[in-house]
């Protein structure tokens, strides 16, 4: 994927997956099952799995991945981090009250 498409897709909850050609391949051959295709993407374990149950591994940066499974956006991070922000905050007042 091109970078920006790849950071995008992360910024709007999506997985971009890269396998080899051959990876893609059996997919596509899985996919031509028809109602019968099962994919089974697994985030956490890092494995795509196809109706037959082969499973191909992928990787994913630990940070997108921590985002992706917990639904963060950047807002939800900042979020994450509001007693510490508060924390420092408070301090800063103290510290340097004119500011």
């Amino acid at each position: 994927f091109a970078d920006i498409f790849h950071n995008n897709c992360f910024k709007n909850g999506i997985l971009p997956i890269a396998l080899p050609q051959e990876q893609v391949d059996v997919l596509m051959k899985d996919a031509e099952k028809g109602s019968n295709a099962r994919m089974t993407i697994d985030l956490e374990g890092q494995t795509v799995t196809t109706s037959d149950g082969e499973k191909f591994p992928f990787e994913v940066d630990a940070f997108k991945k921590h985002c992706l499974l917990n639904g963060l956006d950047d807002i939800g991070l900042t979020l994450e981090k509001g007693t510490a922000i508060d924390s420092y905050e408070d301090s800063l007042n103290q510290s340097r009250p004119w500011v």
